[in-house]
């Protein structure tokens, strides 16, 4: 893929008032976007296909924990995204740390896991696009360990349907050679790539009460990050190993993954 020769768009753009997103994440944004930008120097492309106003779904392959960096970073506009709730749990100089990085990049805590914790988490996220802004999610549901791109979840789909936002798909390249899984910190010896494809109304494939909606609309979202990652395919969901016969069977049974 080339790189755009379209203009970038202002970094003086509409953006969510300061004042919303808290003094934390407005100052952390202006400090941590350009020195990050300057360190890492990451190659951007496509960020004239971003839209600078309303709510905007931000769905992205999945590689490495600065990914959730990377892309608040490269982005043109505030993004939030979830973060495990322990991140922001800490106590003492760590804990106060560690909660005032991730809310300084837009991140929101939530608990991880299935069932009602997953329905939690796309409420969190709900609520953002309502008033207008822009959120981002892995359709995968977790990093991949081995470098494929993995089946998408329906989430991305429920939650675009619901809100009615565009969704704007991501393709993340060599974050994972910068931060591999395990790595205590981040590698300077490689440039990572963040591509923006163009925005995805997914309105045509129906309500989000469809499960036929969601499902279509999940796999039109996932095409659309393989063509901007160039991933291999695994043809498979992203899943945590199952520790019990009950788990196992479910995994096994067909259903849908939020």
């Amino acid at each position: 893929m080339t790189s755009e020769v379209a203009p970038e768009p202002s970094e003086e753009a509409p953006r969510e008032p300061a004042s919303r997103m808290g003094a934390t994440y407005a100052i952390g944004r202006g400090i941590i976007t350009p020195l990050a930008r300057v360190i890492y120097r990451p190659h951007i492309e496509g960020k004239n296909n971003v839209p600078l106003s309303g709510p905007v779904v931000f769905a992205s392959n999945h590689l490495s924990f600065i990914d959730s960096i990377a892309i608040p970073v490269a982005a043109p506009r505030p993004v939030h995204f979830l973060a495990k709730s322990t991140y922001f749990d800490g106590t003492g100089l760590s804990g106060w740390a560690s909660r005032t990085f991730f809310t300084s990049i837009g991140a929101i805590p939530v608990q991880r896991g299935a069932g009602q914790a997953a329905l939690d988490a796309l409420d969190q996220q709900r609520k953002l696009l309502d008033e207008g802004s822009a959120v981002a999610l892995y359709p995968e549901g977790t990093r991949s360990t081995d470098g494929r791109l993995y089946k998408g979840r329906t989430g991305v789909a429920f939650l675009a349907l619901q809100a009615g936002a565009q969704v704007v798909p991501v393709g993340l390249i060599g974050t994972d050679k910068v931060m591999p899984i395990g790595a205590k910190r981040p590698s300077l010896r490689h440039r990572i790539t963040v591509r923006f494809g163009e925005p995805i109304d997914v309105s045509h494939h129906g309500p989000a009460s469809s499960g036929k909606a969601r499902r279509q609309a999940t796999d039109e979202i996932m095409a659309a990050i393989h063509a901007l990652s160039g991933q291999e395919l695994a043809n498979a969901y992203n899943e945590v190993p199952a520790h019990n016969p009950i788990e196992r069977i479910k995994q096994v049974l067909p259903h849908e993954r939020l």
